[in-house]
């Protein structure tokens, strides 16, 4: 187990753990909350060896193997699946000694090397790789892509699927979700509730949190506490915490007050001198409780819009996509035909799994793209705030937020679209401030900010503005769990009209009333609640696995006949008669061996997931007679034990029919 007793942990002057208590027992999948710069990162680093307790025990096995996302953007041109692998430091370290060993000659090593390479999983370790890749939003053609070939966060996206492919006893994840789209974040849920080993992790997402943790860690000024349970579990107890400790803190303010008053009054009575004494002592010895602290929350508001057009937009046979380059003989082409209505006061959650083209009809309606086909007519007076994906396509990073705001007003104020707002200096500066940018913050350059602090930034713009059509294109990705509810709150306030695309299932729930599916090339309204689109996304990814399969049969049967480009068989460019029934017959030897212990496998799982439903319908039929309470009680735990085994053993059998779906495919 994990132990920390009495830590103090500094960062430069700073005390981020103070005399910090807690266990993490092997096997738990926790939650590290607290607000942003509480120290959560620091406690990773305490974790993995970066940092180092000034102070108090910090204890965790040796023998533990860990895993974490590197943060550096990784710069390499081996292909994702080869890089991917090569997380799995076991099987490279295995394969090393058989290279050695083979060099050396010696038999005996030899077949302790592979012995050892085959433990280490070598016969499906690229379909393992492939998995975690497809799993996280890649598409099959580009399995062998050059990893520097991906944008940004894209190659996190790899980082991140290195280290799901490293074995690991205690794995740690920094903000996981903040480069994956829902449908990426579902399967990365599912991975982790099967994860064995030992799991923390910092999220601001609520349920994500609440679907893979079970225990929750608070920091707090320095100090660590412990919560059984998820996230709304862990609110909940700290919310009844806080109460009583008022509470608490109420009556002992009384028994202060009482105690002082009769100090006050007889402490010069001779006659009560005595009695007046033993009240200062109790008083001197009383351990005080502390008032509950109300945190500087985070709350803002969008100011009433001065109009609201209806409809806000109108869509006639749009074609949403992008213009063509220099190199590109047509525009690209993402969305069709699209004919909607918005109307004033909507709020719609945009859906759609990833690559289907979400950003593309946010950006396009927000003027950043041109409609390559089709109208789109706006409401007069029509006026957006766009939040972009990515923050700095708006902002300027060697310019601070003052800049920002004085350039804003110019622009408003050249256009003619001032409604009410000030465009003094000092103003601005009062207004940057309500978003927590004072004093030098509000001369600092946005290159140095956190994602958090230009997140606020853009909110702080957008806000300004006072626009009656807000397009977000995921603006929870930098902000901290109460910005998030900050953000909830203000709109749904907000009279105007939302459009939203987020990952962050909480704030669709709260703030969206009803859903438009972006999907094969067009829009339709999605009938049905985020619980309906995660079974939506399931059985997307389940299709599109099936065409994977199909694609690469195809590929494996027209690879053997090559065409030249007049159409005819190069020769020498197949294997022919008895050469190629022999190297068909070695591949499907190949293919037999390396999935010989996954079918293996999957036959043990289904003879026990067989014994089990046996054993759990006999069961039922017990628990449905009357016993007497201590074999009901016995009967109960049983059955109890048998559906959790069930379950995991159903969700292995899955996992290894992908699996070997994944490596039949792939040979």
């Amino acid at each position: 187990m994990i132990t920390l007793r009495n830590v103090t942990l500094r960062r430069g002057t700073r005390v981020v753990l103070d005399a910090a208590s807690a266990t993490i027992n092997p096997g738990e999948k926790v939650g590290l909350v607290g607000r942003n710069g509480a120290g959560k990162s620091s406690l990773f680093g305490l974790l993995n060896g970066e940092l180092h307790e000034d102070n108090g025990d910090f204890g965790m096995p040796a023998q533990w193997r860990m895993a974490q996302v590197a943060q550096e953007m990784p710069e390499t041109s081996d292909p994702a699946t080869r890089f991917v692998l090569e997380g799995d430091t076991r099987l490279l370290a295995a394969q090393q000694d058989v290279h050695e060993a083979e060099a050396s000659g010696d038999g005996e090593r030899m077949a302790l090397a592979y012995m050892a390479l085959q433990d280490a999983g070598a016969h499906d370790a690229e379909a393992r790789a492939q998995t975690l890749i497809l799993g996280l939003g890649f598409g099959l053609h580009e399995l062998d892509k050059p990893v520097n070939s991906f944008s940004g966060g894209w190659r996190m996206r790899l980082q991140l699927a290195r280290a799901l492919m490293c074995p690991s006893d205690l794995l740690l994840l920094d903000e996981p979700t903040n480069h994956l789209d829902l449908d990426a974040l579902v399967w990365l849920e599912a991975w982790l509730k099967r994860y064995p080993g030992t799991l923390l992790v910092i999220s601001h997402d609520r349920e994500f949190l609440d679907a893979v943790t079970d225990v929750t860690l608070h920091i707090h000024q320095g100090r660590l506490s412990r919560y059984g349970g998820n996230y709304s579990r862990f609110e909940d107890m700290r919310a009844e915490q806080l109460t009583q400790q008022q509470q608490a803190y109420a009556r002992q303010q009384e028994k202060i007050a009482h105690l002082q008053r009769f100090i006050d009054r007889f402490k010069a009575k001779a006659t009560k001198a005595k009695q007046a004494q033993s009240r200062v002592k109790a008083l001197e010895r009383m351990e005080r409780i502390g008032p509950v602290l109300a945190e500087a929350d985070f709350t803002f508001e969008f100011a009433e819009p001065t109009s609201l057009p209806n409809p806000m937009l109108a869509l006639r046979e749009v074609d949403f996509g992008y213009p063509a380059g220099e190199s590109d003989a047509a525009p690209l082409i993402i969305v069709r035909q699209v004919t909607r209505s918005v109307q004033a006061g909507q709020r719609i959650g945009i859906l759609g799994a990833n690559g289907q083209g979400k950003s593309t009809v946010v950006k396009t309606i927000s003027r950043v793209l041109e409609p390559l086909a089709g109208q789109i007519t706006e409401g007069k007076g029509l006026n957006i705030g766009y939040f972009a994906q990515q923050e700095l396509d708006v902002l300027r990073p060697d310019e601070h937020p003052l800049q920002h705001m004085l350039r804003l007003a110019r622009d408003f104020e050249s256009s003619g679209r001032l409604q009410g707002q000030s465009t003094r200096e000092q103003d601005l500066r009062n207004f940057l401030g309500g978003f927590q940018f004072s004093g030098d913050q509000v001369m600092q350059e946005v290159g140095s900010m956190s994602g958090g602090e230009k997140a606020r930034l853009v909110l702080c713009m957008i806000v300004w503005q006072r626009p009656n059509l807000l397009l977000l294109d995921e603006p929870t990705n930098h902000l901290d769990l109460a910005t998030r509810e900050a953000l909830s709150v203000a709109l749904n306030e907000f009279e105007g009209t939302v459009m939203l695309v987020s990952h962050d299932r909480a704030l669709l729930r709260a703030v969206c009333d009803e859903f438009w599916l972006v999907s094969r090339g067009g829009i339709s309204p999605f009938d049905g609640d985020l619980d309906d689109y995660q079974r939506y996304l399931l059985d997307v990814a389940r299709q599109a696995r099936e065409g994977q399969r199909e694609e690469l049969r195809e590929q494996r049967e027209t690879a053997p006949d090559t065409r030249s480009g007049t159409g005819q068989p190069e020769v020498g460019s197949a294997l022919r008669g008895a050469d190629q029934r022999k190297r068909d017959a070695a591949r499907r030897q190949a293919q037999a061996e390396r999935l010989r212990p996954l079918k293996k496998e999957l036959a043990q799982v289904d003879k026990d997931l067989a014994s089990l439903q046996q054993e759990k319908t006999e069961l039922e039929s017990r628990l449905s007679q009357p016993l007497p309470s201590d074999e009901l009680a016995d009967a109960g735990r049983r059955l109890k034990s048998v559906n959790e085994r069930i379950d995991s053993l159903e969700e292995r059998w899955l996992e290894l029919g992908e699996l070997i779906e994944v490596a039949g495919a792939a040979d």
